[in-house]
């Protein structure tokens, strides 16, 4: 057994609230928090690409023309 799982085992039977949410969390995300350390790969690229949007349409909020709006992010984002 891993030093992972023997760790998760000792926090299932502990009574602490904040371990509690620590495991479920770790429950939830299991195959990416793996995902990383197997391959070295993120989601960094799609969170940056994320707020790229993000920021652009807090930019141009109550933008009035929608096929301009499309033109310029295409423009600026592709």
């Amino acid at each position: 057994m891993t030093h992972l799982a023997q760790w998760f085992n000792q926090i299932e039977l502990t009574d602490i609230d904040s371990f509690q949410i620590l495991r479920r969390t770790f429950e939830n995300n299991y195959q990416n928090i793996i995902n990383f350390f197997d391959n070295r790969s993120t989601n960094a690229a799609a969170e940056s690409f994320n707020t790229k949007v993000k920021d652009f349409r807090r930019q141009f909020r109550g933008v009035v023309d929608v096929k301009f709006f499309l033109f310029k992010s295409t423009k600026i984002f592709a």
